[in-house]
């Protein structure tokens, strides 16, 4: 064993995962590889379904955090030799595929996460030099009778012990492969030399049983010749293979919910609150995902938060708007409300590493997993992410406008809540005399998006739900005060209509219903329940508003 052939480290990250409270069995993903790896034309999954040979060359392309690691450390346990892994699989569901005991730990497997760093790392020389000198240092120990030098190159070595050593393959799983593209030293040159270091490596090599790699961003990215181009690419968003094995599907969730509820006694979060969080992405099935990393963090932690984007409140997010704000800010706003915006999404033709079109804007905000993408129409999926736009919408002012009536939210708030109605058409009617584009006003959804901006901030006191089930019918806003003895407010949008038609649908409807809370329950708003209706009338260009008490 060695520091990438046949290591320990994949068994002992992988068993670590298996043990814990949360754990989600995918190990059927091997059943897939077996036949990549055997020396038959396939085999009949566990299912009953044919698997037979494909490519030798598989790259996953998954955002971050969606068990791209896990994964890789799964494989390389399974098939890794001199590594006893039969107490970790022996209880997951890939024990019983037909040819479970004869691959596994049967192969030589060479396993090397990119993110690791040598330490102190400045060059790409630096970092790819800790690569190869490990490896070679492995493969000399294994394999002395290869007579490997210090001076040869790794497929030099590789191809010695193939021809020596009674035609030797080795299962290549490379987690992270891109990850030195993110790194300022690393120079243009230097992705030239690296994108031909993996093709020596790898390309039309015979000692490559399988090429397993995972990454965020698809070798298109990088590459525009022919280095890598022996790779078949498995997306989230095109591919159907593999889709099963990255994120939590709805029942995979539903299982982990119930093992919450088992093992905790003061529980503090909801079924649908983790459908809120966490949820909105979708394979090119129409599979719902949930985001594996902030599920088990909410379930483990007995809260709902972020768990998933970074530590900086919206910096990575404005890293993709920040080239083209003016193209893209009128969409961010109708995304922020809740609205898909249609786009002609290509995620994969998105070449350019400065992205400037809103095309390799938000296919690039795709990929990374910050929009959802169902088809060619992109949206926020799910508070978690909505939390970071709306940060970046309070705090950046290059979004013009957007930015303007995001900051005047404060003030509105304030205003509805004393009944203010000249002040809170004084900020509708702001909004619509800066004469952008946004509020042409053409349908309710426009309406709604700027009404969302102008109440951003109350989002820091209240549960704001949209289209939230109420009484007998939908409402466009309700908002929960998260104390609840502050008062509740339901916002009725209409275009062309009056504030009073507004109004009368609220009462209508029994929306102040969802205030009491469920049946024996705690009533989720003790103090007043406002009705506000907010109108626009198009033909005049002016708005309207009115304000009522329910209780």
């Amino acid at each position: 064993m060695g520091f990438y052939l046949n290591s320990r480290k994949a068994r002992s990250n992988y068993k670590e995962i298996t043990e814990t409270a949360y754990f989600v069995d995918k190990s059927l993903m091997i059943e897939e590889l077996i036949p990549i790896v055997g020396e038959g034309e396939g085999i009949v999954s566990r299912a009953g379904r044919w698997i037979g040979k494909s490519s030798k060359y598989i790259c996953i392309t998954r955002p971050r955090r969606f068990g791209k690691t896990v994964m890789a450390n799964m494989i390389a346990a399974y098939f890794g030799k001199e590594i006893d892994s039969r107490e970790i699989f022996d209880k997951l569901e890939i024990h019983s595929c037909e040819q479970y005991e004869q691959h596994l730990n049967q192969h030589d497997v060479i396993y090397i996460t990119f993110n690791e760093m040598p330490n102190e790392c400045r060059t790409y020389r630096q970092y790819i030099s800790r690569i190869e000198k490990r490896l070679l240092v492995d493969l000399t120990r294994k394999f002395p009778s290869a007579c490997i030098e210090d001076v040869d190159s790794l497929w030099d070595a590789l191809n010695n012990i193939y021809e020596l050593e009674e035609e030797i393959k080795f299962i290549f799983v490379l987690d992270e492969w891109d990850y030195i593209f993110h790194k300022d030293f690393v120079t243009d040159k230097d992705k030239e030399e690296y994108l031909g270091f993996l093709s020596n490596l790898l390309k039309d090599q015979p000692y490559v049983e399988l090429a397993y790699m995972t990454g965020i961003l698809p070798i298109a990215k990088y590459s525009s010749g022919s280095e890598l181009n022996m790779f078949l690419e498995y997306t989230m968003a095109a591919e159907r293979k593999y889709c099963d094995y990255f994120g939590f599907t709805e029942a995979e969730v539903d299982c982990l919910y119930d093992r919450y509820q088992n093992i905790t006694d003061d529980r503090n979060i909801t079924r649908e609150g983790l459908r809120l969080w966490y949820n909105g992405y979708h394979t090119v099935s129409g599979e719902r995902l949930y985001n594996p990393r902030s599920v088990v963090a909410a379930l483990t932690n007995n809260n709902l938060g972020n768990y998933w984007t970074s530590s900086g409140p919206y910096d990575e997010i404005f890293y993709y708007v920040k080239n083209n704000v003016d193209d893209v800010r009128d969409d961010v706003a109708l995304m922020v409300s809740g609205e898909a915006v249609s786009v002609r999404v290509r995620e994969y033709a998105a070449t350019s590493m400065e992205l400037s079109t809103k095309e390799e804007i938000f296919s690039a905000m795709v990929v990374y997993g910050f929009l959802s993408n169902e088809k060619d129409r992109v949206s926020i999926p799910n508070k978690e992410l909505m939390d970071r736009f709306e940060d970046m919408l309070l705090k950046e002012s290059s979004l013009g406008y957007v930015y303007r009536l995001a900051k005047a939210s404060d003030q509105m708030l304030r205003a509805t809540l004393k009944g203010d109605i000249g002040t809170m058409l004084e900020i509708l009617e702001y909004a619509h005399n800066t004469e952008i584009p946004l509020l042409s006003y053409s349908n309710e959804a426009e309406l709604t998006a700027v009404v969302n901006l102008v109440y951003l901030s109350a989002r820091d006191k209240y549960w704001i739900e949209r289209e939230d089930k109420s009484g007998i019918g939908y409402t466009d806003f309700i908002f929960y005060p998260k104390d609840p003895g502050n008062d509740g407010i339901i916002l009725e949008l209409k275009v062309d209509c009056t504030p009073e038609e507004a109004i009368r649908q609220i009462k209508d409807r029994q929306y102040a219903l969802n205030f009491r809370g469920k049946l024996g329950g705690k009533p989720r708003c003790t103090g007043r329940i406002l009705a506000v209706g907010i109108v626009f009338d198009r033909r005049n260009k002016v708005h309207g508003c009115k304000i009522e008490i329910l209780n």
